[in-house]
């Protein structure tokens, strides 16, 4: 099977690879990552019961493929919090454009926490019906998304 690329804007480049995990409907970040955050647990396992398409899985590591955040206004504060654990995803894929709050939390855990998600944003809406649990994605700092 031929890869498949997509081109995005990088908020934070970098290159790296990884699996995917994929929600195709909008990610709650205090509703996925509350209990991990409140445990200071050394792995984040989702805990939005909402999010049926990742509900229960392994977000550490991975590469988290979304539409957009939703939810409330601690949402940046979370993503600063889990890479101060260091349990959150390797890379954060946006199909949509990032929101403030999304925004907010991966550029202050860079600047002020020393610690980088990659993040890109509009990758168009077939990027999220191009792509499956687990498969493999290479990064690329131009905001370049190889599906493997």
């Amino acid at each position: 099977m031929p890869s498949k690329t997509f081109k995005g804007r990088p908020i934070l480049p970098g290159n790296c690879e990884g699996e995917a995990l994929v929600s195709r409907s909008g990610f709650n970040t205090l509703a996925s990552f509350q209990k991990s955050v409140i445990l200071r647990s050394k792995k984040a396992i989702c805990s939005d019961q909402n999010n049926a398409d990742i509900y229960q899985k392994e977000m550490t590591g991975k590469i988290l493929c979304i539409p957009q955040t939703i939810g409330s206004t601690t949402g940046g504060l979370v993503l600063q919090t889990i890479a101060k654990i260091g349990n959150g995803p390797k890379a954060i894929l946006f199909s949509e454009h990032i929101d403030s709050l999304a925004a907010a939390g991966v550029i202050m855990a860079d600047i002020w926490g020393n610690h980088r998600f990659i993040v890109v944003d509009q990758l168009g809406p077939d990027f999220l019906s191009s792509i499956e649990q687990g498969q493999t994605l290479k990064i690329t700092e131009d905001g370049t998304i190889t599906i493997q």
